[in-house]
């Protein structure tokens, strides 16, 4: 039998599709946010440089959206992509559900990173059951499952390789402790739970507590202080442009530009920045403080 064979039964065995999700309660993060379109930020200070932007970037970085609409560009997928079996050193906090899963190096490293924590906390389960595929696997998984459970081939976040599928030994996400810690602390590590079960409706997809997906900090604290999903969050920063946010005692600003040709944007010298496209029609820069 082939793999998602494998997968069907294991899921159907552990009821994931007739539970509905048991409330849980969490406390938000320490963030102090400032909306406001014309916001004092650490772009408007100092000595500042001049970035040229480009049209391939609107493609590239943590925030890209892939859903039905916006498919995965070949050419930006995550190049760090590994077989997890033959990485020991990298699967730590958790088990893998077969040896071939696959994944980015970098997210590994933070998804175990943050189940190393979890695991001070008490003794948790952890297991990835499916990570990055490539166009063919999710083409595969596609005819077998079809258009209500899986989406074409480069539509899916797992072909960008910054998702996962997080599982337990122990019952359903939805009611396991590892499921109520993922959900509870996933923001702290700049992870989000991607399609929870009150924004179908904006996600077109059904409720999957065990798919999360890295974003970074502090993008993942704002997500989870207002309750947005990343469709909801890249339409917030397209609508105030510029958004302040102290987060864990750290700031930052976030700014949205729509692309155009030729164009750059000012970043003050001597602070670190990152550049995310929307896969849409714009970039994000976020910068540190």
């Amino acid at each position: 039998m082939k793999k998602w064979g494998f997968l069907i039964i294991f899921f159907l065995c552990l009821g994931l599709a007739a539970v509905k999700i048991v409330p849980f309660f969490q406390d938000k993060p320490n963030i102090e946010s400032f909306e406001d379109d014309n916001v004092d930020s650490l772009v408007d200070s100092g000595d500042i440089q001049k970035v040229k932007v480009t049209e391939k970037q609107i493609h590239q970085g943590n925030l890209l959206l892939v859903n039905h609409d916006h498919a995965v560009d070949p050419e930006n997928i995550k190049s760090d992509i590994v077989n997890l079996a033959s990485h020991k050193e990298l699967i730590k906090g958790f088990s893998l559900f077969d040896n071939k899963t696959y994944l980015s190096e970098e997210i590994a490293r933070k998804f175990s990173d943050m189940l190393l924590d979890a695991k001070e906390e008490r003794e948790f389960n952890f297991f990835i059951t499916s990570g990055f595929r490539d166009f063919d696997e999710q083409n595969e998984l596609y005819q077998e499952m079809g258009s209500n459970r899986a989406l074409p081939a480069g539509h899916s976040e797992h072909n960008l390789g910054l998702s996962l599928d997080v599982g337990t030994t122990q019952t359903i996400m939805e009611k396991a402790p590892e499921g109520k810690w993922i959900k509870k602390n996933a923001w702290e590590y700049g992870f989000v739970v991607r399609y929870p079960e009150d924004k179908t409706d904006i996600t077109g997809i059904q409720n999957e507590p065990w798919h999360i997906r890295y974003v970074g900090l502090p993008h993942s604290a704002i997500m989870e202080e207002k309750g947005f999903v990343l469709e909801e969050y890249l339409d917030y920063l397209k609508e105030k442009k510029k958004v302040s946010a102290m987060v864990e005692g750290e700031n930052y600003t976030i700014s949205y530009y729509p692309f155009s040709e030729g164009m750059t944007i000012n970043i003050p010298k001597n602070h670190e920045y990152e550049i995310s496209g929307d896969n849409v029609n714009g970039v994000i820069v976020t910068v540190y403080e």
